[in-house]
């Protein structure tokens, strides 16, 4: 949470700072008791609380706290309120509607685990009702996404050039390089079911008829959406989301559509690969557009789910029995563009290569190929995805590297990530030092006694 105060020196009763506070402190008239006050960082004041509640949330995720001290997770607080500080000063902007669709979705997850005990959910965040538990969320959410932000624009232009992976990989000692877990490659063939046209013309009718509903009769768009719509991300905030011309977001034609119409306007309903929308343009805020909008997926009939099925059962006989391999089978049969013309080939979203670890790969991927052996074909899998209710898939392993240590030329792309990931701690390292010296830093109490790695303290 952010305070402001006239002397922040009023804050800590201990000795007062050397340096002059520079300008970025906040500035406030009124006094605070010091009462709990661990730290103040800048705009921030860390609390006693705040490193208590986040151990006992990092317990209830699973966290093995063992041989982490009490002072280590205290610097990494810190931290988080240092990036979160200078991003204010900074002038980076908070999407609202993302921090607070990301606290209803952990509320909601939360309360799933709990089987809906909101009173056993304030009892843990010892909170008296759900509005200033999510008061505390969102503020936690909004002052961890300044953080994330800001790291990203200290490391947003850091690149590595091939000449530097090579220096980095030198400079590993042959005896501590690393070792890089069994890697497999796979490929999927993926059949969707067809929509048919007189369900794509019913959906269209449809979201005529709210339009209608809206316009003529004065009906609320924002219940309908609560009603209806079929983009669960957006709901909960009644369809909302916020444009902006300089940053796109959304899909192409979701956009075009957005950016062309007038205030309290609903548009025609319109396709995207996600289904079919209509849109109410709420609010112009200069370059932002405040939207809500109703997507309906056309319904699947089982005629077209049943043929689907049918398809990639006979694909997978043929590849079965030799009468195609599994790659012309992709390039023939497959209605997944992102690997249909690479024979199937999937690629590792995190590494943008084919090559994926086992041990880090997705969990639901995981248990779909980990019985499989090279060249296998797996049996059909009913699956679904953001775009598809319902799609039929099958896998195979094209090849598997066991376990080994890392080699220049075969890993050089996992490589190239550890030394860039590498030259982006020195940045920030080096950001850090610097904003520590120039930011308005206090430490309270026994935290004085801590071994910090950073000058938290300024006496070095």
């Amino acid at each position: 949470m952010s305070f402001s105060f006239s002397n922040a020196q009023e804050i800590i009763d201990d000795e007062k700072p050397q340096v002059e506070k520079p300008k970025d402190s906040v500035v406030n008239k009124t006094r605070i008791k010091a009462d709990g006050v661990a730290a103040v960082v800048g705009d921030f004041i860390l609390l006693e609380s705040d490193l208590d509640r986040e151990i006992e949330q990092l317990k209830a995720q699973g966290a093995d706290l063992e041989g982490v001290t009490r002072c280590e997770l205290f610097g990494s607080l810190l931290e988080s309120k240092l990036y979160a500080h200078q991003a204010i000063q900074d002038s980076i902007l908070v999407n609202e509607l993302y921090i607070q669709g990301l606290v209803e979705q952990q509320i909601q997850g939360i309360l799933a685990q709990t089987k809906g005990d909101m009173a056993g959910l304030l009892k843990f965040y010892k909170k008296d009702s759900e509005q200033a538990l999510r008061d505390q969320m969102y503020e936690i959410n909004k002052n961890g996404y300044l953080a994330s932000e800001m790291q990203n624009k200290v490391t947003a232009e850091i690149e590595v050039t091939p000449e530097e992976v090579r220096q980095f990989f030198n400079s590993i000692p042959e005896d501590e390089r690393p070792t890089f877990g069994t890697e497999l490659k796979l490929a999927q063939i993926v059949i969707i079911p067809e929509v048919t046209e007189e369900s794509k013309k019913a959906t269209i009718e449809k979201l005529k008829g709210f339009k209608r509903d809206v316009e003529e009769n004065g009906s609320s768009f924002t219940t309908k959406v609560l009603f209806y719509t079929d983009d669960s991300a957006s709901k909960a905030n009644g369809g909302k989301y916020t444009l902006n011309r300089k940053q796109p977001r959304m899909v192409k034609e979701f956009r075009d559509v957005a950016f062309s119409m007038q205030e309290g306007e609903i548009s025609e309903p319109f396709e995207t690969d996600f289904g079919y929308h209509i849109i109410l343009l709420e609010k112009i805020r200069g370059q932002e557009y405040d939207v809500r909008h109703i997507l309906l997926r056309p319904e699947l009939t089982q005629d077209a789910i049943q043929k689907a099925k049918d398809e990639i059962d006979e694909v997978r006989a043929k590849i079965v029995d030799g009468t195609l391999t599994f790659a012309e089978a992709a390039r023939e049969f497959s209605d997944e563009k992102e690997t249909k013309y690479e024979g199937g080939q999937m690629t590792n979203p995190t590494t943008q290569d084919f090559n994926f670890e086992l041990t880090r790969m997705d969990t639901e991927l995981y248990t779909q190929i980990q019985d499989l052996k090279d060249g296998e074909i797996s049996k059909v899998i009913q699956d679904e995805d953001r775009i598809n209710s319902i799609k039929f898939k099958i896998l195979t392993v094209t090849d598997r590297i066991d376990d080994h240590e890392a080699d220049f030329a075969k890993d050089y792309l996992k490589i190239k990530a550890l030394a860039l990931q590498d030259k982006q701690v020195e940045a920030i390292a080096k950001w850090q030092k610097k904003t520590i010296v120039d930011t308005y830093i206090k430490i309270n109490g026994e935290y004085r006694d801590c071994d910090f790695q950073s000058n938290w303290l300024k006496n070095q």
